[in-house]
């Protein structure tokens, strides 16, 4: 159940007064006199009023026919009071000093940008005094007016004031310098930068509610509506009060407050209403008729004034009837010593008649100790919700869309409402259904609303369209050329005019269109038609491929060969079936419709060109392979047959064969003279010598590379062991390899002589 405790009511001292003509300004009063004989009412104890500034920037006022809002009461001015009446000019520099709550309070503005550049006040009217209240709540009404609205708005010349409090805070802690001048729901100072209306600022508003510009009977260019300022306290507790205005920056253009006389008091009996419908349909002081709309009545006074009996008589008025229309209320109460609260239950009864709404207002009067008669009085408001009715808003559209929107509003009752809908989840009185289908569709729809109370209703949706994309054709554009064709066929009989069907057709990225329902000549992508009709359009879309390009490719087994060269073509192209071969030599060109291989010999360098194409001769691919043909020989020069030209060795070279001689007869004896034995050659690369004795023993064995023109076989007539051999007849026998590896084995005898 929502809860919700509300302040209903505003305190009044029965006490008026009339003048007429202009605002009175009468600044002759002492400031306790203004004090304790003006703008204190009933509840209150003051002591120790001082007032700071010029004489002249505080007195009483008597508002006439003027529309500042109140009575009469005390003003305070950063100028000369005197100077507000009608005609006057209120812009008095004193050149007096500033106050220092004041100018935090002016910095505090967080919508001014220019906040930050008020560095000092001047000429600040300061008002102080010390008070016992008898309640826990104080209350008192105020307007603010100034002289600097609306040219200096949101500048540093932002005048500003405050009310600040000190002493405990029966939430916890203490009051200090609290400053209650706010704008009423915020944390905000008020000033004319916080409340005002002015189309060229940005914002052109701000608490316009709160702001009036067309002064009369005084001459402020702009101030507010009254303003009730509210604070609770601890009754019995001493608190101490500051009334402050000031001007920011410079000493001019004057701003004032206004405190309604009588106003700043506290509050004996504290009335409340606790209720379970939350405030935020109609108001604060609302209360339904029926819906179990039952509220209590609490009356509070404070703990300090527990221990006697206290006397409250209750008036109850208005339109409605007390104890016909809602629950009978007492004409009086009554505290017994150490009651602190009263609950009166209060409901308001269903009559089934729609009435509206009807005022309950109700008058509290109390006889304080000193006999003075304090009347406090607020409204309370009953309505009566009409009958709840739900209205589907029937749809017939003629032209597919998807989704539709449809409505089901709701009526009477109380809000808020609670909506079913059979074809979704949502919860209000909208939804969204397909309509891309042509005939009807009932949706169903129910509401409930805050009490509990029922509607229901069917939604009808008529989709009723004729036009539509029938086919949607298209042709594969060449990938050399732009060829591809998108056309449409349509059918349909919404139309008054086969005039008025109109065809567009546009590209992917919607940089070209064209209006006809063929179109040639495109390149590959998506390709969207729209047919419109007078009633109707509809879409459809078709994607243009493109063919894939022939590609020409080909390997040949050979690229380099002596003359003459039979090479081998594999032709591996793709996406066609259309070759001409070109070999390059000046040879015919070959025309085949197939993949078959090509074979070709060739007696000198070409480059072989294979052309791919499609049946569009303009749409070809080509590939070339480079044929070399180079001198073929012997490339070796120890060969016979050898061939300086030659690059390539044709494997026919021919070698001459190894050829030995040897002695018959050497004499080892030192003296230089055929003291060697040795084998002469030619066309040999290696030599194996082997010499034997007659008895078959190995007296030396040996190969020797000759292919050192100074290198030879030979035989120094010494035995293995290094002695000289003996005189007589030796065996010898080698083995000589030609260059081409060739093998000449030959023997014979050798005669060692001394």
């Amino acid at each position: 159940m929502f809860i919700k405790t509300i302040k209903l009511f505003c305190i009044s001292l029965l006490l008026s007064s009339s003048v007429n003509g202009q605002i009175i300004i009468d600044p002759t009063p002492t400031p306790i006199n203004m004090v304790t004989n003006t703008l204190i009412g009933p509840g209150l104890a003051t002591s120790n009023i001082t007032f700071t500034g010029n004489v002249n920037q505080i007195g009483t006022f008597n508002a006439g026919s003027s529309n500042i809002g109140l009575p009469s009461g005390i003003v305070m001015s950063s100028g000369d009071v005197t100077s507000i009446v009608s005609g006057g000019n209120p812009s008095t520099d004193y050149g007096g000093p500033g106050d220092p709550d004041v100018l935090a309070t002016a910095q505090s503005v967080t919508t001014n940008p220019n906040a930050g550049s008020i560095n000092s006040t001047n000429d600040a009217a300061i008002l102080e005094f010390d008070f016992v209240p008898d309640g826990d709540v104080v209350v008192f009404n105020f307007t603010f007016a100034s002289e600097e609205y609306l040219t200096w708005i949101n500048s540093q010349y932002n005048d500003a004031f405050g009310f600040y409090l000190s002493g405990p805070n029966p939430a916890g802690g203490s009051y200090a310098s609290d400053n209650l001048a706010l704008v009423p729901g915020t944390t905000e100072p008020i000033t004319i930068s916080t409340i005002y209306i002015d189309p060229s600022e940005t914002p052109p508003s701000m608490n316009g509610q709160y702001f009036l510009s067309n002064p009369i009977g005084h001459s402020f260019n702009g101030f507010t509506v009254p303003i009730e300022i509210r604070f609770d306290v601890i009754c019995d507790s001493t608190y101490h009060f500051k009334f402050a205005v000031a001007d920011c920056v410079d000493g001019i253009l004057d701003t004032g407050v206004f405190l309604e006389g009588g106003s700043f008091q506290s509050v004996p009996i504290d009335i409340s209403l606790e209720t379970n419908i939350d405030p935020g349909l109609f108001g604060d002081s609302v209360i339904l008729e029926g819906c179990g709309s039952d509220a209590d009545f609490i009356f509070t006074r404070p703990s300090c004034q527990s221990g006697d009996s206290l006397y409250v008589t209750l008036g109850v008025a208005g339109a409605a009837s007390n104890g016909i229309d809602y629950t009978l209320l007492p004409d009086s109460i009554l505290f017994l010593p150490g009651e602190t609260s009263i609950t009166l239950p209060f409901t308001a009864f269903e009559d089934a008649i729609f009435e509206g709404f009807e005022d309950v207002v109700i008058t509290v009067t109390t006889i304080l100790d000193n006999g003075n008669i304090l009347i406090t009085s607020g409204t309370l408001w009953l309505y009566d919700q009409p009958n709840l009715s739900l209205t589907a808003q029937d749809t017939s559209i003629y032209c597919h869309q998807n989704p539709l929107t449809i409505f089901a509003p709701a009526t009477g009752g109380m809000p808020p409402y609670t909506y079913t809908w059979s074809n979704s989840t949502d919860t209000v009185g909208m939804t969204t259904v397909p309509a891309n289908v042509n005939g009807t569709i009932d949706y169903y729809v129910s509401v409930i609303d805050a009490c509990g109370s029922t509607a229901n209703d069917t939604l009808t949706v008529n989709v009723d369209q004729t036009l539509t994309v029938e086919a949607i054709l298209n042709q594969n554009t060449s990938s050399c050329d732009n060829t591809g064709i998108v056309s449409s066929t349509w059918s349909g009989d919404s139309l008054v005019s086969p005039n008025l069907l109109q065809f567009q057709w546009f590209n992917e990225d919607m940089s070209d269109s064209f209006d006809a329902s063929v179109w040639t000549g495109l390149p590959a992508g998506w390709y969207t038609i729209s047919i419109t009709d007078d009633v109707c359009s509809v879409s459809d879309s078709v994607f243009v491929d493109s063919e894939n390009p022939p590609i020409a490719e080909f390997s040949a087994n050979m690229i380099n060969g002596c003359d003459p060269l039979t090479v081998n073509f594999t032709n591996t192209s793709q996406n066609t079936s259309n070759y001409t071969w070109n070999f390059g030599d000046g040879s015919p060109l070959v025309t085949v419709g197939s993949l078959a291989a090509q074979s070709h010999t060739f007696t000198q360098n070409a480059s072989v060109l294979l052309t791919a194409y499609t049946s569009d001769p303009a749409c070809f691919d080509t590939m070339a392979i480079d044929i070399n043909i180079v001198n073929c020989g012997c490339t070796d020069p120890e060969a016979v047959n050898y061939d300086p030209n030659a690059v390539v060795d044709d494997g026919n070279c021919i070698y001459p064969i190894p050829s030995v001689t040897a002695p018959n007869v050497f004499t080892p004896n030192g003296d230089n003279d055929n003291d060697i034995f040795f084998l002469t050659h030619k066309n040999a690369t290696h030599i194996e010598l082997i010499i034997l004795n007659r008895w078959g023993n190995v007296m030396y064995e040996g190969t020797t590379d000759v292919t050192d023109p100074n290198a030879r076989a030979e035989w120094d007539g010494k035995t293995k062991g290094g002695l000289n051999a003996e005189e007589g007849t030796y065996f010898y026998k080698y083995i000589a390899t030609g260059i081409d590896d060739t093998k000449l084995e030959g023997h014979g005898f050798i005669q060692l002589l001394p």
